[in-house]
């Protein structure tokens, strides 16, 4: 286990624990190796305890097959404790510590190791060492795992369909969309997800949307805003060291969404209120020119376009006119002031 900083947790301490030769750094820890449900779906009390009971008999068979603290191995499945490297040790959790890959090929030189059913030495005494690197499926997929890259996906891909949704034939946001949320979805098979958490954000997007068509004064905003800072907050289920969104992704990512939706309504409301430039009642206060004299009927020329027009007061020709309202074909003006 190494380098300093590096754990054991859950699955890597029954790695360790089944290693032929167990060794740690300093500055690393062991343990944490309670079992917690991955995905959506969680595990009831009577699946729990078969599944505690299942890894506990295991991690304590694993111990004694390698004459390692089967006790503490057990513990560490059912209390969840964890220890540093030199309490390890000294338990006889693991074999021996090491500060670096030299140090340790150094110890376990002539060491004897049980392979099946016979004892052989070690030979490590100026051996060639092959590193084996990270595939870079295996990269990939690790990152895309990642609690925090997990959340951004969801959120981009809940953005990207609202703007699929909001102007369809864009295509672009909604590919990304889509890719993002099943990328999304991917991770969140392999982490504690919680159901609430999940529902809560999606929850929060449509508060977001309602807020465009429906006149809440900024009710349902506030809404939105404290359903997606609580969603992301339970996302996932706290049982595992590590598994939770971080603070320094978390506030920005809410910020960001918030301003997002927020800018787009303000953008929306504001071409409601704005006076249509077009059709009919683009042409309502529209000044023009009268074509004949008016009175009261004639017609004016006006956005381009010749009127037959009415006038309350008289209007020479040439003079300029102002559109009060449309009537079929017909519209009514009067004198521009």
């Amino acid at each position: 286990v190494s380098p300093k900083g590096a754990r054991a947790a859950s699955a890597g301490m029954f790695i360790t624990l089944a290693a032929h030769v167990a060794a740690m750094a300093p500055g690393t820890n062991i343990g944490a190796a309670h079992p917690v449900s991955v995905g959506i779906a969680k595990m009831d009390k009577v699946m729990g305890d078969k599944v505690v009971n299942d890894m506990a008999a295991y991690a304590r068979s694993l111990a004694l097959e390698r004459g390692r603290n089967a006790d503490w191995a057990e513990r560490a499945v059912r209390q969840s404790v964890s220890i540093h490297a030199a309490e390890a040790h000294r338990l006889k959790v693991v074999d021996l510590l090491a500060e670096d890959l030299p140090e340790l090929l150094q110890k376990v030189h002539n060491l004897p190791v049980k392979l099946n059913k016979q004892t052989v030495i070690l030979k490590t005494q100026g051996v060639p060492v092959h590193i084996m690197e990270e595939g870079l499926r295996t990269r990939i997929l690790k990152h895309i795992a990642d609690p925090n890259i997990a959340f951004i996906l969801m959120l981009i891909g809940l953005a990207g369909l609202y703007f699929e949704l909001a102007h369809p034939g864009v295509v672009l946001p909604g590919v990304v969309g889509a890719l993002s949320l099943l990328l999304a979805f991917y991770a969140f098979q392999t982490l504690p997800v919680n159901f609430v958490g999940l529902l809560l954000i999606i929850l929060a997007f449509v508060f977001f949307i309602l807020e465009i068509y429906v006149t809440s004064y900024g009710l349902l905003t506030l809404g939105g805003v404290i359903s997606l800072l609580m969603g992301s907050l339970m996302l996932y289920r706290t049982g595992d060291p590590g598994m939770a969104v971080a603070w320094s992704v978390l506030i920005p990512a809410v910020l960001i969404i918030t301003l997002f939706f927020v800018g787009i309504g303000v953008l929306i409301l504001h071409s409601q209120m704005r006076r249509s430039m077009s059709g009919v009642s683009g042409l309502i206060g529209e000044r023009g020119e009268a074509y004949t004299d008016l009175n009261p009927e004639g017609k004016v020329f006006v956005h381009g376009e010749y009127w037959q027009a009415v006038s309350e007061e008289p209007v020479a020709k040439g003079e300029q006119v102002e559109v009060l309202k449309v009537e079929g074909l017909k519209i009514f003006v009067r004198k521009a002031s």
